[in-house]
């Protein structure tokens, strides 16, 4: 059991962390929707309580280097573990690199899968996932030693269905990515092997969906991958400009779906790669997020989201296990890293009732992630889904922070609950559409539910701990590699950034009860995984040993 603080005995009331996701500590004030929307609840709360920052991206959260961003995955896997474990892309780059991979089970069998085939006929090799090296979900590099792999390995025909990015990397860069790897491909291509892509379409708009926020989206990512409808064009490449023409000002991630098809003996269009019976398919995504709705399309018997038309028997791999609680997929190329220890377990032990409540786009974030990648509440566990909108996030920027926080004052007020936890999603989600004025009403949503929020917290006697997993909003515009400064269009307007940002973020002591007793120490190492020992000394307990150390100043 955890042992009592003897520096501290703890708050009466309860201890509340709020994460405000994609807020990050903006080094411009040019692009910044952070500093240009007027936040009077967040200007006060930096001016007039303890505060300190935190790394929230690289090694700090279990990337491979600190070139890496940070994510809400890994963000919130070391806010709720209190460690930090290396993470999907660090395991998959170091599997690959090792050769780990290749002799693993399961890399075997889709192999043998994809050379057996089924009725007499050779079986295909096809990849699936998120097409750049943004390394939040997936890595380029990573499909490409595959591909290697694959041929060395025998297998004759590989089909990859390449969903674009536009979101962790520039909005408009898929043909940077999609021109050379075609490019890769048709070099690869000889001595009976053939590879090339055969469909795609924008992250958010096929495929990628996640917490069952809009199966709509997976469903035309089964028709367009797996069926072979859709837009037709002759090259991936085609399949981009062609569909920049006909939607202008789209961008990567929200373009529509497309085909990739040839001629057949007949003169016909036809899908070089629908998915058929004996076929291999691998989900390269190491993310597990948007990967469990396309995966469960492929292995659940009993599957009813929506009319898959044809079930092709398959052997199905994920590039890590997604859920480890329901098993998806059973079949794996790299096992994730095994989270033990997580704070919401041990404060179960001793006896402390928890909340967490966030929307759709973010519920999986504080219950799922921070639980050490576990589908399961543990013992006196309460979680609130508020429903998202299915709607563009820059339309509704304000999202669900209204009733997400309508939720955390009435459990506030239930006085049920030690620990409560939530995420307001709106500077991530919004920030990722590049829309600026959108950004900033964000996060002025954000600003309003804490002010309304806080008070409710001081009636129950307690005190919060405000911060986030990663920046976004704080960097709108792509930066300039030289200058540093704002990169701009031909048009002279500033070239928007959507992707996640390698600023800190802020970690705010919200306290009215201790009489000033309570502050935060600044390291230069502190990060997102101090923070839940920092929330055991809030409430008069020593953090775990496996934890890292807290961040509380007892004066």
């Amino acid at each position: 059991m955890l042992q009592k603080f003897p520096a501290f005995a703890g708050v009466q009331g309860p201890v509340v962390v709020i994460v405000m996701d994609g807020y990050g500590i903006p080094k411009h004030d040019v692009g910044s929707a952070i500093d240009a929307a007027r936040k009077p609840t967040l200007d006060r709360l930096f001016a007039e309580y303890p505060n300190i920052t935190l790394r929230a991206h690289g090694t700090a959260v279990g990337m491979p280097s600190d070139d890496d961003m940070g994510n809400s995955e890994v963000g919130h896997n070391a806010i709720g573990a209190g460690q930090v474990y290396a993470q999907g892309a660090a395991l998959v780059a170091n599997a690959i690199a090792e050769g780990a991979i290749w002799q693993g089970g399961a890399w075997q069998e889709i192999v043998a899968a994809a050379r057996a085939g089924a009725n007499g006929k050779a079986g295909v090799l096809h990849f699936i996932g998120l097409f750049s090296d943004g390394n939040v979900h997936s890595h380029i590099d990573h499909l490409k030693a595959m591909v290697v792999q694959a041929k060395a390995d025998g297998v004759n025909t590989v089909r990859i269905h390449a969903l674009l990015d536009g979101r962790d990397v520039p909005e408009t860069s898929a043909l940077e990515y999609v021109m050379p790897f075609e490019a890769f491909l048709a070099e690869i291509s000889h001595d009976g092997f053939d590879a090339r892509i055969a469909s795609g379409g924008g992250r958010q708009t096929i495929t990628m969906d996640r917490y069952d926020a809009n199966w709509s989206m997976v469903e035309r990512g089964w028709r367009t991958h797996v069926l072979g409808e859709g837009p037709q064009f002759a090259t991936a490449t085609a399949a981009v400009k062609g569909l920049r023409d006909r939607h202008p000002g789209t961008i990567d991630q929200d373009l529509p779906e497309f085909v990739v098809v040839e001629s057949d003996e007949s003169g016909r269009s036809k899908p070089i790669g629908t998915i058929e019976d004996g076929d291999a398919v691998v989900l390269f995504n190491f993310r597990g997020d948007r990967a469990i709705e396309i995966t469960r399309a492929f292995v659940d018997a009993e599957f009813d989201r929506f009319d898959r038309v044809r079930v092709p028997q398959v052997t199905y791999a994920g590039m890590l296990q997604y859920d480890g609680d329901l098993q998806l997929p059973k079949r794996f190329l790299v096992a994730p890293p095994a989270i033990k220890d997580t704070s919401g377990e041990w404060f179960s032990r001793m006896g402390l009732k928890q909340f967490a409540c966030s929307e759709t786009q973010k519920f999986g974030h504080v219950t799922y992630f921070w639980n050490g990648n576990r589908s399961g509440k543990f013992d006196g566990e309460t979680w609130q889904e508020v429903p998202s909108d299915v709607v563009p996030f820059e339309q509704r920027p304000w999202m669900k922070a209204a009733e997400i926080t309508d939720a955390m004052i009435a459990a506030l007020q239930s006085g049920q609950y030690k620990m409560l936890r939530c995420n307001y999603a709106n500077g991530d989600m919004v920030g990722h559409t590049g829309n600026f004025r959108a950004a900033t009403m964000a996060i002025e949503a954000v600003d309003l539910a804490l002010s309304r929020l806080l008070p409710a917290i001081d009636a129950a006697g307690g005190v919060a701990l405000i911060t986030a997993d990663h920046g976004n909003a704080d960097e709108m515009f792509e930066l300039d590699k030289k200058t540093r400064q704002p990169a701009q269009n031909e048009d002279g307007s500033f070239k928007a950034k959507t992707a996640h940002t390698l600023n800190p973020v802020p970690l705010i002591l919200y306290d009215n009860v201790s009489g000033g007793k309570l502050g935060l120490k600044p390291t230069e190492s502190a990060g997102l995984s101090n923070i839940a020992a920092t929330v055991a000394n809030l409430v008069g307990l020593e953090k775990h040993a496996k934890w890292d150390d807290s961040l509380l100043v007892v004066k």
